[in-house]
């Protein structure tokens, strides 16, 4: 609810009318409950946990408002810039913005269903469900929004900014954005050092970090779960609170499992330094299954209890090899275990899936070798720094009173893919946002730093208002009372607010000032090969102006 007042705050702020302001809220709104209806609705078909719905919204609102809000923008500005009527700066609002629009909710589609290559049922429907969201938003603001453009009319520029437009004329009114970019410009070099040395810093937490599904030694002292966590583990000790089901099989497959069997094995076990009780619970009617019930001495999410699992299912143990049996473990903890195991191995592939992704939708979108790269660097830094802060912070236990819980522990263990899903979408709607108005800047005759700071002058009020909405609206979630919304409330938000403000509008037009015209470098052949997508929709602004000359 706070996120929704900010962002309504902040839209009222960017395009100075309630009229302008209430749209992008309104089409968001509905495209979170369609969403949201929608998944309740399948929930009798598909497996879902509480976070899904909860992840809808949180994706809904946020690229919802920033995407009408796009387009409204857009249109605000061809009525004060080029003096045409609501309904014509509409309809080019839509071919121009709107162009862009459909790719950026295309790049975060993509990225979160490419989620479903890991192969984990409950992730692969969170996945599923948030892209839904994002086509629906998608496909309001380029369907529901025009057509509430057209019944809103000229009222969504009030009159006061018609008459303070036509009083300023076409002189560029040089505000703090214009400031910024010639101070990014100017400072290139400096920025771009310490970019990288501040987020290389926050980023160091990373190699510490470890994943896990939280548990009741993380929750809140004065919750239930907490409470009866500390009692058993101070009346019992704290692997009372996860204990293992091992489930014994004969090597030989016409072998038994004799009673004399279950007890050798049940000594055996007790006998390891990580076990405090072993209880066997029988042998089934053929003889070929045995079932034992283990107590570790550490907690569920320890790192000795994750090596007391993998020395029990070792084939080569002596364990295993002496009595010749084949051991399984499961019980919630091992489950939590395993799964954490296959999202730590999933992440470094579901990385690199991402970069190479981002390198050819960006050199397919801007038509260049040196902007994909710089975008994809900056990417993976911002990423890195996220989940740098997100480990001190909600691992460590840093600033824990000021976020709202008292212990730390394991990060959650499929929110660094989830994060990174979503955070890859955003980065890209942004970098689509504010790199295609430097590249319009470019083809329209501006060169080297004049094209950057054109650029930026024109965009970034616009990335500035979405990345305060997203902040807010992510930021909104970090007080909920479940830790796992917790964690991913605060990677967002804080992701958001490093790409966004970091990486995208201070490191991004320092190293294009770099660069300068070469940033638009592309082989010749590669150029030949590539198709024109046309984001920002330069081929409509050039037949409308061919018509309008032929008019004339």
């Amino acid at each position: 609810m706070v996120g929704v007042v900010v962002a309504a705050v902040v839209l009222f702020i960017t395009l100075g009318s309630v009229v302008a302001a209430g749209l992008p809220l309104i089409t968001a709104l509905l495209g979170v409950a369609i969403s949201v209806g929608g998944a309740f609705a399948l929930s009798n078909l598909i497996q879902m946990n509480d976070i899904t719905p909860i992840l809808a919204v949180m994706i809904g609102l946020a690229v919802g408002i920033d995407y009408s809000l796009f387009i409204v923008n857009r249109q605000r500005r061809l009525i004060l810039d080029e003096k045409l009527s609501a309904r014509e700066a509409a309809s080019r609002a839509v071919g121009t913005a709107g162009s862009a629009v459909f790719f950026a909710g295309l790049t975060v589609i993509i990225a979160l269903c490419g989620m479903l290559v890991i192969g984990i049922g409950f992730l692969s429907t969170m996945a599923l469900v948030a892209a839904v969201s994002v086509l629906i938003n998608v496909l309001l603001a380029l369907t529901l929004l025009p057509a509430l453009l057209g019944l809103v009319g000229e009222r969504i520029c009030t009159a006061k900014a018609r008459t303070k437009k036509a009083a300023s004329g076409n002189h560029a009114h040089h505000g703090f954005s214009h400031r910024w970019a010639n101070a990014t410009v100017k400072y290139r070099w400096v920025i771009i050092v310490l970019v990288v040395l501040v987020l290389g810093t926050a980023a160091i937490p990373v190699t510490k970090m470890e994943l896990g599904i939280p548990s009741g030694a993380s929750a809140n002292l004065d919750t239930p779960a907490r409470q009866s966590y500390d009692i058993i583990s101070k009346g019992f000790g704290e692997g009372f609170n996860g204990p293992l089901l091992l489930v014994a099989e004969p090597k030989n497959p016409s072998g038994k499992i004799s009673m004399e069997t279950l007890g050798k094995l049940v000594q055996e076990l007790q006998m390891h330094d990580n076990v405090t009780l072993v209880s066997p619970m029988g042998v089934n009617a053929t003889g070929d299954i045995a079932i034992i019930s283990l107590i570790p001495k550490t907690c569920p999410t320890d790192t000795e209890t994750r090596n007391l699992v993998q020395d029990l299912r070792d084939p080569a143990s002596s364990l295993a090899s002496g009595n010749e049996v084949t051991l399984g473990v499961t019980g919630f903890t091992a489950i939590n275990i395993d799964m954490s195991s296959k999202l730590s191995d999933a992440f470094p592939v579901y990385i690199g899936i991402i970069v190479i992704l981002s390198l050819i939708i960006l050199l397919l979108v801007f038509r260049s070798v040196i902007v994909p790269v710089k975008a994809t660097v900056g990417f993976i830094l911002s990423v890195l720094a996220t989940f740098g802060l997100t480990t001190a912070v909600y691992q460590w236990g840093w600033l824990h009173s000021l976020f709202g819980f008292d212990t730390g522990g394991p990060l959650l263990s499929f929110m660094p893919i989830l994060v990174t899903g979503i955070l890859y979408g955003l980065a890209m709607d942004y970098q689509v946002f504010l790199v295609s108005s430097m590249r319009e800047a470019y083809v329209h005759g501006r060169h080297g730093s004049e094209s950057v700071i054109h650029g930026y002058d024109l965009a970034s009020r616009v990335v500035l208002a979405a990345g305060i909405i997203m902040v807010s609206v992510f930021a909104g979630f970090i007080f909920a009372p479940d830790a796992m919304i917790k964690q991913i409330g605060f990677a967002l938000a804080f992701g958001i607010l490093i790409d966004a403000f970091i990486i995208r509008m201070t490191l991004v037009p320092a190293v294009m000032a770099v660069f300068g015209d070469k940033a638009w470098w592309l082989p010749k052949w590669l150029d030949r090969l590539l198709p024109n997508l046309d984001v920002e929709g330069d081929k409509l602004i050039a037949k409308l102006h061919a018509e309008s000359g032929d008019k004339k």
